[in-house]
């Protein structure tokens, strides 16, 4: 499973890097839980909360239902 999220962020990344941030996959846990960091200007953003829960997280739940969250770490 570590590895379909790992593409999955691969995806979202372009868009992530034109606003000058990015994400790093820390872990998938067996709960589902994907822990993630934001890099660069994601990481200071205000704005930075929503695009983990409105983007990345609604993201990767569609394509992997047994996700259950994605949090920042």
């Amino acid at each position: 499973m570590e590895e379909k999220v790992r593409m999955l962020l691969n995806d979202v990344r372009p868009s992530l890097q034109a606003d000058g941030g990015d994400v790093e996959l820390v872990e998938v846990t067996d709960d589902g839980t994907v822990k993630v960091r934001l890099k660069g200007a994601c990481g200071s953003c205000p704005m930075a909360q929503m695009t983990l829960k409105m983007g990345i997280e609604k993201y990767i739940k569609e394509k992997i239902p047994e996700i259950v969250k994605v949090v920042a770490v």
